[in-house]
Parts: C-alpha cells; structure tokens; sequence
C-alpha cells in the first residue's frame, strides 16, 4: 500500500497565501462592481433599503462582501455600515450579517498576517500605532486582556484585526475575540439604524447618544491601558 505524498510546510504556506491573496482579489474585484454604489448608499439608509429590497439575497451577499473589504483594507470606519445594515435588515439580521461579515473579515485578516507579516501591516497604519500595543503580546492574561480592550466601543478594531496576526494567539482564541468582542459595538448601530428605519426618531437619538457617550468612555479608557503599559 503506497503511503500518501504529505505536502511540505513550505508548500502550505504558499497554499495558504494563495488562498488569502485569491479570496481578497475576488473581494477587491466585487468591491469595483458594486462597492462605491455600496458606499454611498450608506450615506442614504432609505435608498439602501429600496436596492436591498430590488436583489434579495443578492443585496446580502453584497453587503457582508463590502463589510468584509471594510475590515480588510481599513479604508472607512465600519459605523455607516452597521447603521444602514440596521435600517435596511432591522436590528435582528442587521447585527447577524454584520456579525457574520466582521468575523469573516477579522480572520482574513489574522491568515494575511501570519503569512506575510509587517509587510502587509504597514500598507495600513503606522510602526508607532503598532508598537503602542506590544504589550498585548506577553502581558499575563493577554488573552482576556485582548478580549476586554475588543469589546470597549471605540476602540481601533482594524489595527487590532491586523496586531492579533503578528501574536502567537491561537486561532480559536481570535475567533471568539473577533467575534464575540463585536457585539456590543454592532448592536448599539444596528439598533440604532433599526429605529431609524422605523421612524422612531426618539429612540435613534437616546441609542447614538448613548453610543456616542460609550465609544468616548471606550477611547479613553484604550488610550489609559496603552500610555499605562508604556510605562
């Protein structure tokens, strides 16, 4: 019986960073067809809705992919999409779809960088916003450290996405970070645009205020822990 042929761990990696540099090719080609549409409709929630509406599942996979870019390629705060997702799905499916597409864009991400490093890193953000989080690295209990400071509102998730992959944390341990530490950040929005669609102007302006007035609390308190652990 002849043994089976096992690839070698350079083989994989090349594998796995093709794999990567394919889906973001795919995602980056989606993006040119209907992103910047994507883009500005969220700017105007109602003529989201109205194109939701027109492409069913359609506008779903459309909006997780842009979602996903979002993440990946930090190019805008990921707010206006999280509301217009609210308005267009409600609060319920709004926060799923975000959910779903921000953990899908967050481990694209981590893969990116363990494979090509501080190279793809600083393509997007700055050596010195990279070195403030260092810490997070070796502290004792990093883990839930990194946990905690994921789930703040108002916090850099992206530069957090892109720090976790020069970590030595495991892949299980980032998918419950990623993904359970957005939660509250993409309710508080969901909801938000939810009542917004709605009409219920009120509740809109108590959940953004309260959303303003945390993710400022969750900046703060960020920038402590970081200028704490400089020291």
């Amino acid at each position: 019986m002849k043994k089976r042929k096992t690839l070698s761990p350079k083989a994989k990696k090349i594998i796995a960073g093709a794999v990567i540099a394919l889906a973001l090719l795919l995602a980056g080609v989606f993006t040119v067809a209907v992103g910047g549409r994507l883009v500005r409709f969220s700017a105007d929630p109602e003529q989201f809705r109205a194109w939701v509406d027109d492409h069913g599942v359609w506008g779903r996979l459309a909006f997780i992919s842009i979602v996903v870019l979002q993440i990946c390629f930090a190019l805008i705060p990921g707010e206006p999409f999280e509301i217009a997702g609210g308005y267009a799905f409600g609060a319920l499916e709004g926060t799923l779809l975000c959910l779903f597409a921000g953990t899908i864009g967050s481990m694209l991400v981590f893969f990116a960088v363990r494979r090509w490093g501080m190279k793809i890193v600083r393509i997007f953000f700055e050596e010195e916003k990279v070195r403030k989080l260092r810490f997070l690295k070796s502290t004792p209990g990093r883990d839930y450290l990194f946990l905690v400071i994921f789930m703040l509102p108002g916090t850099p998730k992206d530069l957090l996405c892109y720090f976790a992959g020069l970590t030595d944390i495991r892949v299980w341990v980032w998918l419950m970070i990623c993904s359970v530490g957005r939660v509250p950040a993409i309710l508080t929005s969901t909801l938000g645009g939810s009542a917004l669609g709605e009409k219920n102007y009120l509740v809109a302006g108590i959940v953004f205020a309260v959303t303003l007035a945390v993710s400022g609390a969750g900046l703060l308190l960020y920038r402590y822990i970081l200028k704490k652990r400089s020291k």
